[in-house]
């Protein structure tokens, strides 16, 4: 069964509009550090972003060999903005991800200086000169 290209700019539209859910919901599952859930959409993501590039490689060189032809009409100009604007948002959406991602690797990091500081001055003693020496004091305070 062939489809024409109205329905297969639909069914591009559509799942543009999956896609800025998925990236919708990638930003709730960042900002809730809820890993698990993370790794199952991106596996979605993974599979509907190859359905989607799969299906553009057949609906450009039909867009263009009908541009060629004539105009194109004005439900065809219509869908195509449609699926550009969805493209659009779904682009800004994964650059607000990528925010989100690295700005939650920059507080890890900042916690990890800030462990390893109080770990550092944990272990700080004096020798008997009273200077400066890392390391713990022996066996510990007892009372």
């Amino acid at each position: 069964m062939t489809t024409t290209i109205s329905e297969q700019l639909a069914k591009q539209i559509e799942q543009l509009s999956a896609l800025k859910a998925l990236l919708e919901k990638e930003l709730h599952l960042i900002s809730s550090r809820d890993a698990e859930s993370l790794m199952t959409l991106l596996k979605d993501k993974e599979q509907l972003l190859s359905d989607i590039q799969h299906l553009d490689e057949t609906v450009n060189p039909q867009l263009k060999a009908l541009q060629q032809e004539a105009p194109l009409s004005s439900e065809l100009n219509e869908l195509v903005e449609q699926a550009k604007t969805l493209l659009s948002e779904c682009q800004y959406c994964t650059e607000v991800n990528q925010v989100a991602v690295e700005q939650g690797q920059l507080r890890l990091a900042h916690l990890r200086n800030l462990m390893m500081e109080v770990r550092a001055k944990e272990s700080l003693t004096y020798d008997k000169a009273g200077k400066k020496k890392g390391g713990f004091s022996g066996k510990g305070v007892s009372a």
